[in-house]
């Protein structure tokens, strides 16, 4: 069975970094591109960050480079998003999903998904 869990989100304050977890079972996370995703309150579900299952090639958001990091431990079955410098505007719940082999900008290429976990960013 396909599992993704999310976890680490958390309330920071503005300035302040978090680490969020994507825990896979159920497939081989070496053949799997790991998107991760954010939906904040009224807003569309948007991605995040993106890396490869076949080369490790990693994709960001155009206004988040800089900000997250993305990687993968296929030993630990697991991906995580760095997240530096967090803004306001980064409060969403964010999700993990995967997705066979190569990247993709849209959300509905991905076929399974994580429950997401809520990153809060406010003094």
């Amino acid at each position: 069975q396909v599992q993704l869990v999310e976890s680490g989100g958390d309330l920071v304050q503005p300035g302040g970094s978090l680490r969020l977890s994507c825990a896979t079972a159920g497939f081989t996370l070496d053949y799997y591109a790991i998107g991760w995703f954010r939906q904040a309150p009224g807003k569309e579900r948007e991605g995040v960050s993106c890396i490869s299952g076949t080369d490790g090639r990693f994709y960001y958001a155009d206004s988040l480079k800089g900000r997250f990091t993305i990687s993968r431990d296929n030993a630990k079955n697991t991906v995580y998003l760095q997240m530096d410098s967090l803004k306001p505007e980064d409060t969403a719940v964010y999700y993990c999903a995967a997705r066979y082999q190569i990247c993709s900008s849209y959300k509905q290429d991905f076929g399974a998904w994580g429950q997401g976990t809520q990153v809060t960013v406010s003094s």
